[in-house]
């Protein structure tokens, strides 16, 4: 079983930057294509850096914590910011 050291040090190493991560990629999306004429992202408010606006619940939680306790090996993804091609 892990310690609380432990479980703090994977915290802070890896679960916060990764979430930092997603995040500023997501809303970079948004921003790009607001630049380029798209509000939708705009509108639906993902041009930000709440992360909670970007946690895909399946892709950023359980399958990175399925991953990681059954190999170690650790894979997941965001929601999608929404964009209207043209």
């Amino acid at each position: 079983m892990s310690s609380v050291p432990e479980i703090a040090y994977t915290i802070a190493v890896w679960i916060v930057p990764v979430l930092f991560a997603i995040t500023l990629h997501e809303a970079a999306h948004g921003w790009v294509a607001y630049k380029l004429g798209d509000p939708t992202a705009k509108s639906r408010g993902r041009i930000t850096i709440n992360p909670i606006k970007h946690i895909d619940p399946m892709g950023t939680v359980v399958v990175p914590i399925f991953l990681a306790t059954l190999s170690g090996f650790v894979m997941g993804w965001a929601k999608p910011v929404p964009v209207e091609p043209r």
